[in-house]
């Protein structure tokens, strides 16, 4: 069954952009896609991924899908009404490079560049991808409503799980290696390739497992689609290399049930202090 076939998911539902018919968008930030209340920079994500296809499909261009999201996050937005304005930079027979601005209030929150073209579908040529099993382990351990930053609310329309060995902040250590592993679905449907894009940015803060605790707020996020996912689970590997001061970068990387790499997602973020 194709996805055209499928009934939306509450993703797919909660990420739609609505046309303004002058390059500029609507969406509305909903509680169920935010920690606490801070909207999920994944989800921000997808909605600027979609805004930028949106207005190429528009203008007449050939179906085109993300390659490349790449995001300041400026300011914090609120939950509710946000306004998303496009700058087409390039239209290329390969590849189109759209700007996205995410505003709210008259404030620009996240600004973008996006990438789009066609992503490719054959087995790659050459790819290094971490060997993780294709479903969780017995002893994975779901993702609930309350986390290492606050309330979880996107547990109520995706599955997650996490590997205990990874996450000893959940058993009350501090010190272990900060590096996570994860499977997610969504609970009503299959996932594409903008629900990749959230996968990206799922997990909890690595720092976690350094006893650094709370909220850690995205400055940067890049993140590459290489294919559209298969159905099932992802699962991903997230892992720091380094936690300097009040800074720590994260690395992502989202397989799918078939052990292709469907997405990598790279941040810069701020750590809460120690003990926090």
């Amino acid at each position: 069954m194709s996805r055209a076939e499928n009934t939306a998911t509450a993703f797919d539902t909660a990420s739609a952009v609505r046309s303004l018919g002058d390059g500029t968008f609507t969406a509305t930030l909903r509680a169920e896609w935010a920690i606490a209340n801070h909207p999920h920079g994944g989800f921000l994500l997808a909605l600027l991924a979609k805004a930028a296809t949106a207005v190429l499909g528009e203008r007449g261009e050939p179906t085109a899908e993300p390659l490349v999201v790449s995001a300041e996050f400026l300011h914090a937005p609120a939950l509710g009404p946000v306004l998303l304005r496009t700058d087409v930079r390039k239209v290329g027979r390969r590849a189109s490079v759209v700007g996205v601005r995410l505003e709210q209030r008259g404030r620009s929150c996240v600004e973008a560049r996006v990438t789009t073209g066609r992503l490719p579908m054959r087995r790659p040529e050459w790819s290094d991808v971490p060997q993780l099993p294709a479903e969780p382990p017995s002893g994975a351990v779901p993702l609930g409503a309350e986390t290492s930053e606050g309330v979880f609310n996107l547990s109520a329309s995706c599955e997650v799980r996490v590997d205990q060995a990874t996450a000893g902040y959940l058993a009350g250590r501090a010190g272990d290696p900060p590096r996570l592993k994860l499977w997610v679905r969504p609970r009503d449907g299959i996932g594409d390739v903008y629900f990749a894009l959230l996968a990206g940015d799922l997990n909890p803060p690595v720092v976690a497992n350094l006893g650094r605790i709370g909220w850690a707020p995205t400055v940067q996020l890049t993140a590459f689609l290489r294919t559209r996912p298969a159905p099932g689970w992802l699962r991903i590997l997230v892992e720091s290399r380094s936690v300097h001061e009040a800074w720590f970068d994260s690395d992502a990387t989202v397989v799918d049930s078939q052990g292709r790499l469907v997405a990598q997602a790279r941040q810069l973020a701020l750590a809460p202090a120690p003990g926090a």
